[in-house]
């Protein structure tokens, strides 16, 4: 993270400027320590011992500050106010400032969920949030994220009058709007204040006047997954190994840029709710499949573009201290938007003949006059030629001739001066082989300069080594590389030489830069294209690998023969596939079978097909249908934690209290597993009482278990349905046993298998002997206590009133028969009313 810190030494003499305190989740007790001044190195902290720095970094954080770069500040109301929240971020490689405000409940879980989401960097809190009574926040952040660095500010930076006054003075004008939003939610103002000053702090550089993407995301518009379903689904991180590709981001992400990447991540974790915006995106990526000219097109040009949000926070930052440094950068980054802009045009000619209203507003987006007043402005001081290359030399070679010559007299010598000393090496070097008689060449680092290369073996060296002038030799299989004192001169001179050129050009690109600032907001615009286009690409990209569907909406989850994606990545196959059903009638499944028959792959499968279906991809089925679920939830595993000294059962309570607590009508439940962790009469006990609350809600829940009493309930409730995964019975004449065969293939009705517990130890090495004990047992206490539940005629009939009643209100609301197929279908149902209704049929037969 170096490279956000800026000049070192300036941060030190505004040391008075800001007080802060800061924690490592390992060291709580030295929290609240008192006011520690500012500066700008990072130091650990495990004690009481007051330490210099901003902030306290425990030693795993220090691994993940590579790929984490979002610093976000969180400010919880007081008094009548509490849990009202207000959250402000801005990813320091992306301009883009995002504020939040919701009323939360005591579990604090959108907080949590939303800090997991954008996966802090560094998390900053008013230094009374630490306070005695004010501590639950707090503990929940430190518990929840504990390889996070985690600093406390004075409450007085917390200030909404301020906050709106940073965004007033930094929010770019296309983006006002916001103004309208944020005014009167003062908790998000306030951190606002806070984060802003305290990344211009860190970063010793100010954003420029007008520059700043400022957006409010509330929690109403995206689909609510909190962190432990998102580990459970294994939605962007696989539980076994971080760094496997075998997650639901790893099979939908064939994105070509960072941004496209970052968008798919965060569209995963938040999936939309608004059907309308879906569909948009679904006819993007039907066009994008049926038009491989248009697909592979874009593509193409797509695969060209660099990290434009990156480059877009590097150009609106002003440093408050010039250096070799920030020169190198600022002209380094004049060239990616050099390079950005000038695909423009080749995106513009690629989304030409496309038809779906997105992609056609993208194409009148990129019509946008500044783009070409931009690059206009810059090609009259760069170089047509000058370009983003791979490779260091070719790009300092690039970033030295990137001003037109003419413009500055000094400059141009300078240029001449450099090439003069470069060609003296080259001279040098070339003068060496031949007086060695050995095969030298020109070679270049960042790290070490111009220097010496050359493949020989050992052997064809005088004496087995090199001349007594090469020095700094290291030697790789036969390559060996080395210097000499006069190439070490001549490399500072270089140096020397680089540093003015840089110099100059600098100033150049400064005046330039000033004169396209008024104009550079269209790129925030452009990067969004870009990005949205890449994951668009990405999900049509999948279709092409395996045979995915187009979803549709409906207030009916059904999927027809569909299969788990992350599954068919590991196999390389397609696996077993199979329907689902639930509809406001049906809204409650219990699934049975042995262990290992396919339960939980199933339940994941239909969260992982809702996510996918929600984000605008396609999804591995025949056919599919998606209710819109405004919450996703899952109970999955049997683990305990030691972290926070949970056992299995109180982890399974927690879970499902927090289910319970939050759940809605329009949410996907799914529980795999519950009262596991206690003694079976209480097991059954709590599931029952938790599926009698759950069956008051018009949720979709997917319930699996082992407690086959628990199958029984359907008599109660005609919401309830029940399924099973068959299994076959296989005879192996070779030793004369039984074997259980797995078919994976859901059924109707619950698990007729009996004693598949028993069966699953026999294939372990458990002696005999205690299996044949525990079939003794288990059939004794199955005579004692089980007894088959029957329905009565009564309750048989109540249930096929209520399955008719809910068939002919979903007939009646999505229906497109004709006349002529309803009235079949009807028909149909009446048939199908009196088999499953006996006495009914009776009753009507009499009359």
């Amino acid at each position: 993270s170096e490279s956000y810190l800026g000049d070192r030494s300036s941060c030190a003499e505004n040391g008075s400027m800001l007080n802060f305190t800061s924690s490592s989740a390992q060291g709580l007790n030295s929290t609240c320590i008192g006011k520690l001044p500012l500066s700008a190195s990072r130091s650990v902290c495990r004690s009481r011992t007051p330490h210099m720095g901003y902030s306290v970094t425990s030693s795993s954080a220090v691994s993940a500050h590579t790929t984490a770069s979002v610093i976000v500040a969180v400010v919880e109301g007081r008094g009548l106010a509490r849990g009202e929240v207000g959250m402000a971020s801005i990813d320091l490689k992306n301009p883009e400032v995002i504020l939040s405000q919701f009323a939360d409940n005591t579990t604090y879980a959108k907080v949590i969920t939303k800090l997991k989401i954008l996966t802090p960097l560094e998390i900053i809190m008013p230094n009374t949030a630490c306070d005695a009574g004010n501590t639950k926040l707090f503990g929940l952040i430190t518990e929840h994220f504990k390889n996070v660095t985690f600093t406390t500010v004075q409450r007085k930076y917390f200030n909404e009058t301020k906050g709106l006054e940073y965004i007033e003075q930094l929010c770019a004008s296309e983006f006002s709007t916001i103004f309208m939003e944020v005014q009167s939610k003062y908790y998000c103002l306030a951190a606002a204040a806070a984060l802003l000053k305290y990344v211009e702090f860190i970063q010793n550089s100010v954003y420029a006047p007008k520059s700043l993407k400022v957006h409010f995301q509330g929690s109403e518009k995206t689909a609510m997954i909190d962190s432990s379903s998102a580990q459970n689904l294994e939605l962007v991180t696989n539980n076994r190994d971080s760094r496997n590709g075998h997650t639901l981001f790893g099979v939908l992400n064939y994105t070509k840029t960072p941004g496209g990447s970052r968008r798919l991540r965060s569209n995963i974790l938040e999936p939309l709710v608004d059907a309308e915006t879906i569909n948009t995106r679904l006819d993007c990526v039907q066009e994008l499949l049926q038009d491989e000219e248009l697909f592979f097109g874009l593509q193409a040009v797509i695969s060209k573009f660099l990290d434009t949000e990156q480059l877009l926070s590097v150009l609106v930052q002003i440093p408050k201290q010039d250096t070799v440094k920030t020169a190198e950068s600022k002209i380094t980054n004049l060239i990616y938007l050099k390079h950005t802009l000038e695909l423009v045009e080749p995106l513009k000619a690629a989304l030409r003949s496309c038809n779906t209203p997105l992609l056609k507003a993208y194409y009148s987006s990129l019509e946008d006059r500044r783009f070409g007043i931009i690059l206009e402005k810059i090609t009259t001081v760069i170089n047509d030629d000058t370009r983003y290359t791979k490779g260091c030399l070719s790009m300092r070679t690039q970033k030295c001739y990137a001003v037109k010559p003419n413009i500055n007299e000094f400059l141009d010598i300078a240029r001449r001066t450099y090439t003069e000393i470069v060609d003296d090496i080259a001279g040098m070097i070339t003068q060496l082989a031949e007086k060695y008689n050995l095969p030298m060449k020109t070679s270049f680092s960042s790290a070490r300069g111009f220097f010496i290369q050359m493949n020989a073996d050992c052997s064809t060296l005088p004496s087995g080594q090199l001349p007594s002038e090469f020095t700094k030799i290291t030697k790789m299989k036969n390559t060996y590389s080395f210097t000499s004192a006069d190439l070490i001169k001549m490399n500072e001179r270089c140096q020397e030489s680089l540093r003015e050129i840089y110099h100059m050009t600098y100033l150049i690109v400064c005046k330039l830069l000033n004169e396209i600032y008024e104009h550079i907001h269209c790129l925030y615009k452009l990067s969004d294209i870009v990005s949205m286009l890449d994951m668009l690409l990405s999900f049509a990209h999948v279709c092409t690998v395996s045979d995915y569907v187009r979803p549709e909406f409906t207030d009916t989850l059904a999927i027809k023969q569909g299969w788990h994606p992350i599954l068919e990545k590991i196999a390389m196959e397609k696996p077993v596939s199979n329907n689902t059903y639930l509809t406001e009638g049906s809204n409650f499944l219990i699934i049975t079978g042995p262990n290992m028959s396919g339960k939980s792959t199933y339940l994941k499968q239909i969260a992982l097909c809702q996510i996918m279906a929600q984000i605008g991809s396609y999804v591995p089925a025949e056919y599919c249908s998606f209710r819109i679920a405004e919450q996703i939830f899952t109970r999955i595993g049997m683990d305990d934690d030691i972290e926070t000294n949970a056992s299995t059962f109180m982890k399974e309570m927690k879970e499902i209290t927090y289910i319970i607590q939050n759940a809605n009508d329009k949410s996907l439940i799914i529980i795999d597993e519950l009262g596991r962790g206690t003694s079976a009469e209480e097991g059954i006990g709590i599931c029952y009482a938790a599926c009698e609350y759950l069956l008051n809600l018009k949720a979709f829940t997917l319930f699996a278990t082992h407690f086959l009493e628990l199958c029984h309930i359907d008599a109660l409730y005609p919401n309830v349905e029940n399924y099973h995964f068959e299994v076959q019975h296989v005879r192996s004449s070779a030793i004369k046993k039984e074997k259980i065969a797995y078919t994976y293939m859901l059924s109707k009705g619950y698990t007729e298998e009996k004693n598949y517990g028993l069966k699953a130890a026999e294939v372990s090495s458990l002696p005999p002997s205690i299996i044949l004990d525990a079939k003794e047992i288990t059939n004794h206490i199955a005579k004692q206590i089980l007894h088959q539940q029957e329905s009565t005629p009564e309750m048989m009939k109540h249930r096929a009133v209520y399955h008719l009643a809910m068939r002919l209100v979903q007939t009646a609301r999505n229906s497109r028969l004709d006349s002529d197929s309803l009235r079949i279908y009807l028909k149909g149902l009446k048939k199908k009313y009196k088999a499953s209704c006996p006495a009914a049929e009776r009753n009507d037969e009499q009359q």
